[in-house]
């Protein structure tokens, strides 16, 4: 039986800046030349998600007013399926404005945006420039460290919990807040990060990473990475890593 992997794509009509559906389209090619399935549904305003029917859940990035409606109803309408998700083990992938849903709330102003509760963090819009550039961070994945390349453009700073563990560990950039250090969340198969560009087609191997995770494999057929090789070390050259 062929093994698929079924993605759930949290507003893709909304949350999809900086070319995040890029995202989507580099899991599907990374599935296809190996001969793995692949199965993408979309889940939008007021639509309901099962948490047993997808293996790795994503949202993108989005403007202020969109994120502001998404994060009224992934709070309301998404919130129970998605912490039922987390706590299966499912991946839940979220990139700059969907990650700052993943946790409790997004200050900005007088505005309070609701967060879902998947992990133990805060971003609040603080005055002073917007974080804005290309950026590198070091990563553990499961005891294989890797350089992670992407570009960041966000007003607001995350500020994780006492016991969340970040991603990873800003080698070039700015990161959750310009000023401790780390770049994005990782609590389990719940993740986290404020890096675009998109994400997956410049880290390839993360992309196999998170495939892998999702199916429960312990690795995946390696392929000719040459083009995604060269993506890779043109996106760690910007960032002067």
């Amino acid at each position: 039986m062929l093994r698929e992997l079924r993605v759930c794509a949290l507003y893709p009509d909304l949350m999809n800046i900086y070319a995040d559906r890029g995202n989507l389209l580099m899991l599907q090619r990374r599935c296809a030349w190996r001969g793995l399935g692949f199965r993408l549904d979309a889940a939008g305003l007021g639509e309901t998600v099962d948490s047993d029917a997808h293996d790795l859940f994503y949202v993108g990035g989005g403007q202020d007013r969109d994120q502001a409606l998404c994060a009224r109803d992934m709070a309301t309408v998404k919130r129970d399926a998605l912490h039922a998700a987390a706590d299966a083990g499912k991946v839940v992938l979220a990139v700059c404005g969907g990650y700052q849903l993943l946790g409790h709330s997004y200050e900005l102003g007088d505005e309070e945006l609701p967060g879902v509760g998947l992990v133990d963090l805060r971003t609040i819009r603080e005055p002073g420039s917007r974080l804005i550039g290309n950026v590198a961070i070091e990563v553990d994945l499961d005891g294989a460290v890797a350089v992670l390349a992407g570009f960041e453009n966000h007003g607001g700073r995350t500020y994780l919990g006492a016991r969340e563990q970040p991603l990873g560990r800003v080698l070039r950039g700015h990161g959750n807040n310009g000023r401790d250090g780390f770049e994005g969340v990782r609590r389990g198969n719940v993740i986290g990060t404020y890096l675009h560009g998109p994400l997956l087609p410049k880290n390839a191997r993360f992309a196999d990473w998170l495939i892998a995770t999702a199916l429960g494999l312990g690795g995946l057929d390696p392929l000719d990475d040459v083009l995604e090789d060269e993506a890779h070390a043109e996106a760690r050259a910007a960032a002067g890593v």
